[in-house]
């Protein structure tokens, strides 16, 4: 069955994105979507016009007030051009992972990114996370939202780069392999 969510109807803005029927689009926390539909419908006796978009990676169809695009956070698809800039992101070693905060605060911080919209924040998110697995244990709520994030990154740097996401899983992970590898030369012997 496919599940259906309508965005809240927030403070109404203007929309500065046009999205038109097969247009690729970016939902908060739930990813790539294609519009498959623009429908109008009458609500407390208000006329309405939504955006029908379905997630690509799980089938969730969502209804956006076309009114309410900028207030709910869609947003087209990062061009190629921007991809170098996260990937730079996700080069970027920080010493201070939040590693002095509880695993709850963390998740707050990183939920709050990832419903953000942004896949600058959904890097952010991926990185921190997962150079802290390589050296501790992630609580269940952060190794979600390492899974997350890293699907949110995966499928919108393929649908950018239109890629496999084999080919950019790997060139992400090689961004990693000298992290990873001085971690487990602390473990084993020398």
């Amino acid at each position: 069955m496919i599940g259906k969510v309508l965005a809240q109807d927030q403070a109404p803005a203007e929309s500065c994105v046009d999205f038109q029927i097969g247009d690729l689009a970016v939902y908060p926390a739930h990813g790539v979507g294609q519009i498959e539909s623009v429908e109008s419908r009458i609500i407390n006796g208000t006329h309405h016009d939504f955006y029908i978009m379905k997630i690509l990676d799980n089938g969730m169809v969502i209804m956006i007030p076309t009114a309410n695009v900028q207030s709910v956070g869609l947003r087209p698809v990062i061009n190629g051009k921007e991809v170098p800039a996260i990937f730079d992101l996700l080069k970027e070693k920080k010493d201070d992972i939040h590693d002095n905060q509880t695993w709850n605060r963390r998740y707050k911080e990183y939920m709050d990114k990832i419903k953000s919209g942004s896949l600058f924040d959904v890097a952010e998110v991926f990185r921190d996370l997962y150079c802290l697995k390589l050296t501790k244990d992630l609580s269940f709520g952060e190794r979600k939202l390492l899974d997350t994030s890293k699907t949110l990154l995966l499928r919108e740097l393929c649908t950018a780069l239109e890629k496999e996401e084999t080919v950019v899983w790997e060139t992400i992970q090689e961004f990693f392999i000298e992290e990873e590898e001085g971690t487990n030369s602390e473990v084993s012997p020398a």
